[in-house]
């Protein structure tokens, strides 16, 4: 990892809270944004690229705003990045992709790619983990454009929904298939 902003990174990490972050508070007997997640896998996996990591947000995907996409959008703009990948809350995922992919310079010239965590980061058995690593992979090989990397499945924004009764993202096209 590189902190300075100067120096050219591979990928751009950008965090802005969803179920990947969450923690669970004892105390209140609730899960809260905490901390990005990311960096600790990234770490214990001794990755041999260069990445920096930005949080932008600690939010839960349903309370993020058209202020809060601005600022994500911006900071994809403004990355030297070539490659960004944004941790996100599933909820409105694909919503704050279209944001992005509507930007027709950064779809044109970058690499963005969505993930998140249909469990939090934290908990035993979460797809964190797994998305995460598949999402880095998808970032590396695709071609500019703006994608959303979930349960092993890579989708272009507008052709994908999240199937909450089998808890995962699928094309648009396999909703009422069983």
């Amino acid at each position: 990892m590189q902190d300075d902003p100067t120096i050219a990174v591979d990928i751009h990490v950008l965090t802005t809270g969803g179920t990947i972050d969450k923690i669970y508070f004892d105390a209140l007997s609730d899960f809260q944004v905490g901390a990005p997640q990311i960096e600790v896998y990234l770490r214990e996996a001794n990755v041999s690229f260069s990445w920096r990591l930005t949080p932008l947000l600690r939010k839960d995907s349903l309370d993020l705003t058209a202020e809060d996409r601005t600022l994500i959008l911006d900071a994809v703009r403004d990355s030297e990045a070539r490659r960004i990948l944004i941790t996100h809350g599933t909820d409105t995922m694909l919503t704050t992709a279209g944001v992005i992919a509507a930007d027709a310079a950064v779809a044109a010239e970058k690499t963005v790619v969505l993930t998140g965590a249909m469990c939090p980061a934290t908990q035993r058995g979460s797809d964190a983990v797994f998305n995460i690593g598949f999402a880095i992979a998808a970032l590396r090989l695709l071609n500019a454009g703006v994608y959303v990397a979930m349960n092993g499945q890579v989708f272009s924004p507008g052709q994908a929904r999240k199937n909450r009764d089998a808890n995962r993202f699928e094309t648009a096209l396999e909703e009422g298939q069983g």
